[in-house]
């Protein structure tokens, strides 16, 4: 790989549009059309997703079907038994599954993205891949990292993996929220292993089989929205683990799960891509056919500008989703930071979208579809995308940790700071009425660059502490890259779509202009002594006067040690 990141060179204030255009070719060979067709067929045919809310499961069927389509598959090579179809395709096939529904690409993109054949591909040995890459055909993965006292921060690991005399391990400890946890035959356990003469220890990266002795479901989770997910509790006591099943030296599991997330923190865009371009066509529809005042609410200027934002959202989520897929798929460039804006920004803009087709929808955007189904109207599932997108911003890494995370390294970037492009500021022929936005970029990127030089001689090393400052440049830093995804894209497209990808740049800088205002004038400070001054309990008087409904027990339930005492829920998916 031996260009630079896109992203990163837009935070040194450079604007490196060469990076991105001309966008490489999407990959979409006759196989992958024949099967992104067979897959959209099945889930017209196949799929209930109203018997998926109900009943809260995929149904066997459904997954078995998927298998039988090579779903489980996507990207595998084929020398492994999978389809070897390209990144670009295995997204469209998410934005296809999802909306069937919402869970139906958790399941395929748990096990894809950060299950077993990421870390196996990138990190796995040959003799390792041989072995369990064909069993991922038809087998279903999990990727087991966070703990009760573990969100963002898996320095908090207490999962242990203690060496045997016979050259393995045995893992100790209690894993939670394990997507694909409760049906999974394979997953990818991170652990620490204790240093000590034989090797360095620290955080590894463990296969195990899901019914060995002493692995245990103990628990299925319920959430707001994605009925269907199967995810749960793990409690592992004393699993014997053989050393052919570590992937990757100890101690570098952190790695193994920093890669993996690399290019599948693009799953969650496409989804959120997906959810966007649906929201598009109901807004559209309903607004033309409700009529208030003898106008169709479409007219009204304040559900216009409603339709206005989820258009030109839609189009720049699909354009991100593309542009870093496609890079992705080439291997020229570093896409990492990439990735992580565009979830970043997908994950929030598409909350958003949804927050304002069900307020189009009113009352019935509230409502059920089986509520709106039972009385004899057309059951539109709003609420349910309401519910379903709200997890996004949590994740594959908070909305916060994402901001953190791009702005560290940024930060980390010893190089002065350059106050002009190496590259110049003007863009290359072939954008049209686009090329005006594309140099705000370019100007707003080097206003970036010079907040970080500034903050760095304002704070010092405490500047990475300025979390509420690092995330507003950060905030900016997505907008700039959905700009250039989007200008990209429609170039690559013609037609129409520089129409659309003009209106979100005007929305866009609509944005960035309030987030550079703050930038230069906020309450960043007060607020935090504020807070300090509520955790402190001055102000628990405000709290009277409300009952409190909560489930007694403690905020956060350490596991205790030992063999499960609950009865084991995993459920094996017949292969």
């Amino acid at each position: 790989m031996s260009r630079p990141s896109f992203g990163n060179e837009l935070l040194r204030g450079r604007l490196r549009i060469d990076l991105l255009d001309p966008l490489p070719d999407a990959g979409i060979d006759a196989d992958a059309e024949a099967f992104l067709a067979r897959l959209r067929a099945f889930c017209t045919d196949k799929v209930d997703g109203r018997l998926i809310e109900r009943d809260d499961r995929i149904p066997d069927e459904v997954v078995e079907g998927l298998r039988d389509l090579g779903a489980f598959a996507i990207k595998l090579p084929r020398e492994y038994g999978g389809l070897g179809l390209s990144g670009v395709c295995y997204h469209r096939a998410l934005m296809i599954v999802s909306t069937a529904h919402s869970s139906i690409g958790e399941l395929l993109g748990a096990h894809q993205a950060i299950g077993l054949i990421q870390p196996l591909w990138l990190f796995g040995t040959d003799d390792q891949k041989r072995e369990l890459l064909p069993r991922c055909v038809r087998e279903i993965s999990a990727f087991a990292l966070t703990e009760p006292d573990i969100g963002n921060d898996p320095f908090r690991m207490r999962t242990t993996a203690t060496p045997t005399d016979d050259g393995g391990y045995r893992l100790d400890g209690v894993k939670l929220w394990t997507t694909n946890g409760t049906i999974a035959h394979l997953i990818v356990v991170m652990a620490l292993v204790p240093p000590s003469e034989s090797g360095p220890g620290g955080m590894s990266a463990f296969v195990v089989e899901a019914d060995a002795p002493g692995v245990t479901v103990e628990h299925r989770s319920s959430f707001l929205g994605l009925r269907g997910l199967e995810n749960g509790v793990v409690r592992l006591h004393g699993v014997r683990v053989p050393q052919s099943r570590r992937i990757g030296p100890e101690g570098q599991g952190l790695q193994v799960a920093l890669a993996a997330q690399d290019t599948g923190r693009l799953s969650m865009p496409a989804v959120c891509a997906a959810a966007a371009k649906w929201s598009l066509k109901i807004a559209r529809e309903w607004s033309g056919v409700r009529v208030q005042w003898d106008r169709p609410i479409g007219e009204h200027e304040a559900v216009a500008g409603k339709i206005a934002y989820i258009a030109a959202t839609a189009f720049a989520l699909e354009a991100m989703v593309e542009v870093s897929g496609r890079h992705a798929d080439a291997g020229l460039l570093d896409t990492h930071t990439e990735a992580e804006l565009a979830k970043l920004f997908a994950s929030e803009q598409a909350w958003r979208v949804a927050d304002e087709l069900l307020q189009i929808r009113g009352g019935r955007g509230y409502e059920t579809a089986e509520s709106a189904a039972a009385r004899g109207e057309r059951g539109v599932p709003v609420e349910q995308l309401f519910r379903d997108l709200r997890v996004g911003r949590i994740f594959d890494g908070s909305s916060e940790a994402l901001r953190v995370f791009v702005a560290t390294d940024a930060l980390a970037d010893e190089e002065e700071t350059p106050v002009e492009w190496s590259v110049p500021v003007t863009p290359p022929p072939g954008f049209g009425d686009l090329a005006g936005h594309l140099s705000f970029v370019a100007a707003t990127g080097a206003e970036l660059a010079r907040h970080l030089a500034d903050g760095r001689q304002r704070w010092g090393e405490a500047v990475a502490e300025r979390q509420l400052f690092l995330g507003r440049v950060v905030d900016v830093a997505a907008e700039l890259y959905a700009m250039t995804a989007a200008c990209v894209y429609a170039r690559a497209l013609g037609g129409s779509a520089p129409e659309l990808a003009d209106a979100f740049c005007r929305q866009s800088r609509q944005r960035v202009a309030e987030l550079r205002r703050r930038l230069r004038d906020d309450t960043d400070g007060d607020d935090v002594a504020f807070a300090r001054r509520v955790l402190g309990g001055d102000f628990t008087w405000l709290e009277e006067g409300v009952l409190d409904a909560s489930i007694e027990g403690p905020w956060i339930a350490e596991p205790a040690p030992g063999p499960a005492t609950r009865p084991n829920l995993h459920r094996t998916i017949r292969r």
